[in-house]
């Protein structure tokens, strides 16, 4: 008897649809409303170019960098079981969680030419680093982007099921037999997708090219687009290098989507993954070394940041409530919506790559290209928007929550995307030969495969919106304030020590939200 897929459920369909239009006129009705006010055609010079041109070579080379660096890490961490090992997993999310700013702080407290290190170098004679530049935009990138690279691969080791690896040992499969049979399937499936989200990260990262790159040698196209904004208000120039960043996006987005091939290992009893092909002490130190090389590089500027803060602590001013209470409402809004459209778009998206599968090809590339969108451009076209019928300084909480669903839409659509294949190619003829439908579908066979990256994904959106300095800057009036606009403005008025308690502050709620989502997502699981 031939078993024939059932239709896309109704509601699956219609609300992916939603989905999908919610974000293209998200997406392009700033840029259409930026493009119609720019009264005159802008010509974009050399320095424009030269700022594409590093761009694309910086974005490159830390999404590289992020992407192969990773894969022994997660490795390490899905065939090792030792005490703290959840923490760690849970503490791999602080450096892309941090605020771009509390980062970069820490980051030049180790690294900088006053830092940690430079101190070393001085102490035998050698020069002080310079950090500044292409090398301190690729450190910068590849702190943020390792530990989220890291936990995409971690989530399609664990997915492997562990009868897959007793049957291994049990056939006598040797560590490069096992990789080839087991790992690179997997690393197939994950690895486009894990680099394009990098690359459009770094494509679109505004501080870090401004607080490390800058200058006419490292000036990316973010950077263009925001003094064309800021500083020449040159609409038509930041029109044209949106554009640009639209358009490399695509390529590569293209590109990584065609490689992908989803993998399907079957299901399991999801028991606690036990490695047989590891239990040599060379392996065991190898991994050892992996893990505590990678926490010292991610754990020494967040030791910094520690350091620095605790003692100012009583010194804050009485806003930090406000502020407070502030962030928590947008990053809870923001990551709520963020994960409502990415369960619709990758419901929708799933069911029609048995059907359509050019179609569900050009809608990942639409939700994906959302990242692809500057945040100031986006910004200004919803000012421009709304400005003719509201206040939007009146919206600026408002207005950042909804970019900051749009820019973390992606991070989540990567997340549930490859659970739902799973899920689909595991176990979707069987429950269409049982005739399983609806809730019961949902709750035996979905839920179980969605729970974690969900909570994960959730997490990530509401940290990175409770971080993010980057619209609200251009909307909030001065009675606005949110935590990573308090810092900025007490860093303005020279008040460091207040600002690196403000950071201390802001990173302990960032990662408390991030770790009540990703724990209730893994509860019960071993990731």
């Amino acid at each position: 008897m031939v078993i024939r897929p059932q239709s896309m459920n109704p509601v699956a369909r219609w609300s992916g649809l939603a989905a999908l239009l919610f974000v293209v006129l998200l997406v392009a009705g700033p840029l259409v409303a930026l493009w119609l006010r720019a009264s005159t055609p802008s010509i974009l010079t050399s320095s424009d170019w030269a700022a594409v041109r590093f761009t694309l070579f910086q974005a490159t080379l830390s999404a590289s960098l992020s992407v192969v660096l990773a894969i022994p890490v997660a490795r390490a961490l899905a065939r090792r079981s030792f005490h703290g090992r959840s923490i760690l997993v849970t503490l791999l999310g602080a450096p892309f969680l941090l605020p771009v700013i509390v980062a970069i702080f820490g980051l030049l407290a180790i690294w900088g030419r006053s830092g940690f290190v430079s101190q070393i170098l001085l102490s035998i004679g050698a020069e002080r680093l310079n950090i500044y530049g292409l090398s301190g935009v690729l450190l910068a990138h590849v702190f943020f982007n390792l530990p989220l690279v890291t936990r995409l691969i971690l989530q399609g080791w664990t997915r492997i099921p562990v009868e897959h690896f007793r049957l291994s040992a049990q056939l006598g499969m040797s560590p490069k037999d096992l990789f080839l049979r087991l790992e690179l399937p997997m690393l197939r499936s994950i690895l486009p997708g894990a680099f394009l989200l990098v690359f459009l990260l770094c494509v679109t990262s505004f501080a870090v090219a401004l607080t490390l790159g800058g200058g006419p040698k490292a000036t990316t196209v973010e950077l263009a687009i925001y003094q064309a904004l800021r500083f020449e208000f040159d609409l038509g120039k930041a029109a044209y290098l949106a554009l640009i960043q639209f358009v490399i996006c695509t390529i590569i987005a293209v590109w990584s989507l065609r490689i992908a091939v989803p993998v399907a290992f079957g299901g399991g009893l999801s028991g606690v993954v036990q490695r047989w092909d590891v239990s040599s002490k060379l392996l065991l130190w190898q991994d050892s070394a992996v893990l505590l090389a990678v926490a010292g590089f991610l754990g020494a500027p967040l030791i910094a940041v520690l350091g620095r803060g605790l003692p100012a602590l009583s010194n804050l001013p009485a806003s930090i409530w406000t502020a407070i209470l502030n962030s928590l409402t947008v990053a809870l809004f923001s990551a709520a919506l963020s994960v409502l459209l990415a369960l619709a778009l990758a419901g929708f998206i799933d069911g029609l790559k048995s059907r359509r599968p050019k179609v569900s090809f050009v809608v990942e590339g639409v939700g994906l290209l959302t990242l692809a969108a500057s945040p100031f451009v986006l910004g200004t076209g919803l000012f421009i928007i709304i400005h003719p019928i509201a206040d939007p300084f009146a919206l600026a909480l408002p207005i950042t929550a909804l970019v900051n669903a749009a820019i973390s839409l992606p991070l989540a659509l990567r997340a549930l995307l490859p659970a739902l294949q799973h899920n689909r190619l595991a176990y979707g003829q069987l429950s269409d030969s049982l005739d399983m439908q609806g809730w019961s579908r949902f709750r035996l066979t979905t839920w179980p495969t969605i729970r974690k990256p969900l909570g994960f994904s959730t997490g990530l959106a509401a940290a990175l919106s409770m971080g993010d300095l980057g619209v609200i800057t251009l909307f909030a009036p001065p009675d606005v304030e949110t935590l990573p606009l308090i810092m900025y403005r007490l860093m303005g008025a020279y008040r460091m020590d207040e600002a690196a308690s403000v950071a201390l502050i802001l990173v302990a709620l960032t990662l408390t939200l991030f770790w009540l989502f990703d724990r209730g997502g893994r509860l019960g699981h071993q990731t």
